[in-house]
C-alpha cells in the first residue's frame, strides 16, 4: 500500500490508540474476502436508533490498519452519478444526480433489494456537461418546521446555490459562482454555527482563487437567505477562505472543526484543516509548501492515490470517498484536529470510483459510487449506496 505523506501533528494523542483495522464487505448478502485472518461477529447493538432492514452482513477480515472493524453493505441500486447525500429528520436522505438534474429520497422504507428509491424533484434549469450538473445538497436544521432544503447546481449561465421545499419551484440565493466543463466545486453544507458553507471551484481560471472578489477557487459562508454571514473574514463578502482549486467535500469534528478535501492537480491531493480567512495556496503552491503565507495540509497523497470528492467526520475519525483512487481513506485525529499516525484505505477496488461520504444519524457512513460518470466501469447495478459501519469504538455502530 501507498502511504500518504503527512502533514505536520503538533500534539501528542491523550488517548489509548484503538484496535487494529479488520475490513469486511459484505454486499447483498454476499462478504468479499479482503485477506485471509480471523473471522468476526456481528457489532454489537446501535444505542443510536434500529438501522435498515436490511441483510446481515457476516465476514472474515484480515488486518487492515490502526482504527476500527468495518463492514460494508449496498444500500440501494441502480442510481446515476448520485453526487450528494443529506439526511431528512426520518432518517431517509436525499440525493441529487449530477447528469439527470433528479433529486431522489432513499428509505426510510426497505424492501427485498434494500431501501426504497422515490424520485421527488428534477431541476429543470440544470446544465450537466463534464463536472457540472446538480451536484451538492442540504436539508435545512429546522427542516421539520420550515420544510426546506438548499441545492447547488450548474445552468447554462453559471454554478449557484437555490432554496427550495420539495416540488416547489427553486429560489436562486447566491448565483454567478463561476462555471466550466471541470472545477465546479459544488459541496453544501450547514455548520455548526448553523450558517451554510458552500465549496467552489477555480473553473480552469487560476487566477480566480487569489481573488478575494471572485466567488470562484473559495469557500463561502452564506446566510439561508445568501447573504454575506456575520463575521466572515472579508467585509460584505461570503468569502470564508481562499486559495482551492477544486473543493468538493467538506465536513466538521466533535470540536467543530472543518475540514475539506482539494484536488490537486498532477501531484497532490490534499486534506485540510479550514480556519476564518485561510489561503491555501492555489494556484502558487500545490501540497506542502512550509510558506508561511499559505496553510499546509494535515495529510497530503499523490493524485493517482486519491482524487477524493466527498468527506465526512465522526467521533475521531475523517472518512474521504476518491474517484481515482477507487478507495475510502480513513484519518484519526487528535484531540487538537491534528493527524494521528498514518491514513488507512479501505474498499481499495472493490466498488470502483466512490463519491460522496455522510455521516448518517445512526453514527454509521453512506458512501456513493460514480461509475456512470463517463470515467468509471459501471457494474449491472451501478451506481450503488453503500452503508459503512465502524463497530467496537469510534464511529458508528450497528
Amino acid at each position: 500500500m501507498r502511504r500518504a505523506t503527512l502533514g505536520r501533528v503538533r500534539a501528542r494523542p491523550p488517548y489509548p490508540r484503538i484496535r487494529r483495522l479488520r475490513v469486511a464487505l459484505a454486499a447483498s448478502c454476499a462478504a468479499l474476502l479482503l485477506t485471509a485472518g480471523c473471522s468476526f461477529g456481528e457489532p454489537e447493538p446501535d444505542p443510536a436508533g434500529e438501522p435498515p432492514n436490511l441483510p446481515t452482513p457476516s465476514a472474515s477480515g484480515g488486518p487492515g490498519g490502526a482504527g476500527q472493524q468495518a463492514v460494508a453493505t449496498v444500500l440501494a441500486k441502480g442510481l446515476r452519478v448520485p453526487w450528494a447525500i443529506a439526511f431528512l429528520p426520518d432518517g431517509g436522505a436525499l440525493v441529487t444526480e449530477r447528469d439527470n438534474g433528479r433529486i431522489v429520497q432513499v428509505g426510510p422504507e426497505s424492501g427485498p433489494d434494500g431501501l426504497r428509491i422515490r424520485p421527488v424533484q428534477t431541476l429543470p434549469d440544470v446544465a450537466a456537461a463534464g463536472e457540472g450538473g446538480l451536484l451538492g445538497i442540504a436539508v435545512s436544521p429546522d427542516y421539520a418546521r420550515d420544510r426546506t432544503v438548499f441545492v447547488y447546481y450548474t445552468t447554462e449561465r453559471d454554478n449557484r446555490v437555490a432554496r427550495l421545499e420539495l416540488g416547489g419551484q427553486p429560489t436562486p440565493i447566491l448565483t454567478g459562482i463561476p462555471k466550466a466543463n471541470v472545477h465546479n466545486g459544488g459541496g453544501l453544507g450547514f455548520g455548526p454555527d448553523k450558517q451554510l458553507y458552500v465549496s467552489t471551484g477555480d473553473a480552469g481560471q487560476r487566477p480566480l482563487s487569489q481573488d478575494v472578489k471572485s466567488l470562484g477557487g473559495k469557500i463561502l459562508r452564506i446566510t439561508r437567505e445568501g447573504k454575506p454571514a456575520a463575521g466572515n473574514p472579508y467585509p460584505n463578502s461570503p468569502v470564508w477562505s481562499l486559495g482551492h482549486r477544486n473543493v468538493q467535500g467538506f465536513a466538521w469534528d466533535a470540536g467543530k472543526r472543518m475540514y475539506a478535501v482539494e484536488f490537486g492537480q498532477n501531484t497532490w491531493d490534499e486534506i485540510n484543516q479550514i480556519t476564518k480567512g485561510g489561503n491555501y495556496g492555489w494556484p502558487e503552491v500545490e501540497g506542502k509548501a512550509s510558506d508561511k503565507r499559505f496553510t499546509d495540509p494535515i495529510v497530503q497523497w499523490p493524485t493517482s492515490d486519491a482524487s477524493c470528492s466527498g468527506l465526512a467526520a465522526t467521533d475521531r475519525l475523517l472518512v474521504t470517498g476518491c474517484l481515482r483512487g477507487k478507495r475510502l481513506w480513513v484519518m484519526e485525529l487528535t484531540d487538537t484536529g491534528t493527524l494521528l499516525g498514518q491514513p488507512n484505505e479501505l474498499l481499495t477496488n472493490r466498488y470502483g470510483r466512490l463519491r460522496a461520504v455522510a455521516a448518517a444519524p445512526d453514527g454509521s457512513l453512506w458512501v456513493s459510487t460514480s461509475n456512470h460518470d463517463g470515467r468509471g466501469n459501471p457494474a449491472g447495478d451501478d451506481d450503488r449506496l453503500l452503508r459503512v459501519v465502524f463497530a467496537g469504538g469510534d464511529g458508528g455502530r450497528s
